[in-house]
């Protein structure tokens, strides 16, 4: 367990593990029993709706990088993280195949951290922004 960050420097690290695709840090800075409020569909658990999103990051685009524009910490201990990702299409998302075509969106993650250790989330990505980007 990774006791030694705070919730903004694990919400940081968790846009770390999007960004390279490291699917080894994911039991260190997610709970087992992660309360994803937007997981998706045919996933068992929040911490392995986390790993799926990772992993399909990492396959479907390549030169991944993920700028966190803003964030800040609630006064009842949310993380609130505003993030823009950029990439190229390499492979395939979610049913569309690669177009090599270079994305960029944007999200908002809100974190919720108990003994180091991220254990709720809710978020929304910009996914219209990127489908746009990929099917125009």
């Amino acid at each position: 367990m990774n006791t030694a960050l705070d919730p903004g420097a694990l919400a940081g690290a968790v846009l770390e593990v999007y960004e390279n695709g490291d699917l080894s840090r994911v039991d260190e800075l997610i709970s087992p029993d992660l309360v994803d409020h937007n997981q998706p569909a045919g996933t068992e658990s929040g911490i392995d709706a986390v790993r799926v999103l990772v992993s399909a990051v990492k396959e479907g685009f390549s030169e991944t990088r993920i700028e966190e524009i803003f964030r800040s910490l609630t006064t009842d201990g949310w993380v609130v993280s505003q993030w823009r990702m950029t990439g190229v299409h390499t492979g395939d998302w979610f049913g569309t195949p690669a177009t090599g075509r270079r994305v960029s969106f944007t999200g908002i993650d809100l974190w919720r951290a108990e003994h180091g250790r991220m254990v709720e989330v809710r978020h929304a990505e910009d996914l219209f922004q990127l489908q746009a980007q990929l099917t125009a």
